[in-house]
């Protein structure tokens, strides 16, 4: 049997890179059982990094190496791969921000809250009116009703596919703006995490391609007095959840506050202009923490509190744009420096 494989890399375009892909078609009988295949099994395949910003056309080969398979829902008898992107020799891409993640464990969990902007064939976001603003903010937020929903179909078909592809979402919803949406998804470890991220956004992405619509990822897609788009880290680690208590919290807070201004570099370009201290942020400059508070860097949820100090910590500062293999890298640090104060 023929299987398709579509191979899903980070290309080199910065603040932030771009998802890129392609398709390898791989005879079954050769390689693998029947099943989901073993990432080990797939081979390595290059591309022209010279029209990605990786490579200059004189030397131009870069190489793909699958660390993430799943089902592909979109197609038959094909799977979606995540790759790392290598030099020729084998070593790591200067753009590969996977493998700068040094300290990785399937004890950490990660809840990502990823919220995006669908924007119509006029670049404005869907619901607005072609010129000038919708009503201001308010109803939007888990709204129902076709004057406060725009985009449902495509959140929904996002949801199913996922789903059928094996991710963990745990939820979607509306968001505080029209047009402007928000899913939940939940893995462990930092690279599978990040890993299967990537991999919701790139079926986004071809969800949306299907539409006609484009999935925007800036931080602030509307200027003015509208909410801008996060990507709120939900994180703990065994010990978070199963021991937990005020001090231990406390110093997780503690080493993050430490280390605020490295963690703003690496959480997304144009944070600044959501991290305001307006519409349930805390200004970038300023680092707090603060139970139930939608307004702080570190969200200290009510369920851990009420749980004798139990379960996770939110941390609210990362854009919707931002690289989570950074967000996992740094986060997941942390956890390893606090146990050297206990």
């Amino acid at each position: 049997m023929k299987l398709k494989f579509e191979y899903i890399w980070l290309d080199g375009y910065t603040p932030e890179p771009n998802l890129r892909s392609k398709t390898k078609v791989i005879d079954s009988n050769n390689l693998f059982d029947e099943g989901l295949p073993n990432v080990e099994d797939l081979p390595l395949w290059s591309y022209d990094g010279s029209s990605t910003k990786q490579a200059e056309g004189s030397k131009s080969d870069c190489l793909l190496k699958p660390v993430r398979v799943i089902r592909d829902p979109q197609r038959t008898n094909a799977y979606l791969v995540m790759c790392e992107v290598l030099n020729p020799d084998n070593t790591s891409h200067e753009t590969n921000t996977r493998n700068t993640i040094t300290e990785d464990s399937s004890d950490v969990w990660f809840g990502f809250e990823q919220e995006y902007t669908l924007v119509g064939e006029n670049g404005r976001p869907l619901g607005f009116p072609e010129h000038g603003h919708p009503e201001p903010q308010g109803k939007y937020y888990c709204g129902i009703g076709n004057r406060n929903v725009v985009g449902r179909e495509i959140a929904e078909e996002h949801l199913n596919i996922c789903l059928d592809a094996g991710l963990e979402i745990t939820g979607i919803n509306a968001e505080v703006m029209i047009g402007q949406w928000e899913y939940q998804l939940l893995s462990k470890g930092a690279k599978r995490a990040s890993d299967d991220l990537w991999l919701t956004r790139y079926l986004l992405n071809r969800v949306c391609e299907d539409h006609n619509v484009h999935v925007e990822y800036h931080p602030k897609p509307v200027k003015g007095d509208w909410n801008g788009s996060g990507l709120h880290t939900n994180f703990s680690n065994r010990k978070m959840r199963e021991e937990g208590g005020k001090g231990y919290v406390m110093n997780i807070c503690n080493l993050l506050e430490d280390r605020h201004s490295e963690f703003i570099l690496n959480y997304g370009s144009c944070n600044e202009e959501r991290l305001t201290g307006d519409h349930e942020t805390q200004h970038i400059s300023k680092f707090s923490v603060g139970e139930s508070d939608r307004g702080a860097s570190i969200r200290i949820p009510v369920g851990l509190v009420n749980d004798n100090w139990k379960g996770y910590l939110e941390d609210r500062r990362p854009a919707s744009n931002a690289d989570p293999y950074k967000i996992t890298k740094l986060l997941t640090e942390v956890l390893v420096d606090v146990e050297e104060l206990n």
